[in-house]
């Protein structure tokens, strides 16, 4: 069975959570879709609706997205590569933190 996709409200509500996680509160924001004349902050449901674009489009690329294996990669063998640390910059440091 696939997946049903997440509603409007489904997206409004995960959106809340994470904003309200990091302290942000959209009630602050104008209600509506028309910006604030004086602050010039976007509308509640302009915001909303930025956001609920942003997760249908980008997380599922992102979620989807493997490292490249080598071409005579079994293909059971690849999904186990994507699955590998990203190359450090400088390694060193990574290992001495790891000890401590």
């Amino acid at each position: 069975m696939a997946p049903t996709p997440p509603t409007d409200a489904d997206l409004n509500i995960l959106i809340r959570a994470r904003l309200a996680a990091l302290g942000i509160d959209l009630d602050q924001l104008p209600p509506g879709n028309t910006a604030d004349p004086e602050t010039g902050s976007p509308g509640r449901d302009s915001v909303l609706a930025s956001l609920r674009s942003f997760l249908r489009g980008t997380v599922a690329t992102l979620a989807a997205y493997q490292l490249p294996a080598p071409g005579a990669t079994d293909p059971d063998a690849a999904k186990a590569l994507s699955q590998q640390r990203v190359p450090i910059l400088y390694p060193s440091n990574s290992t001495e933190w790891r000890k401590a």
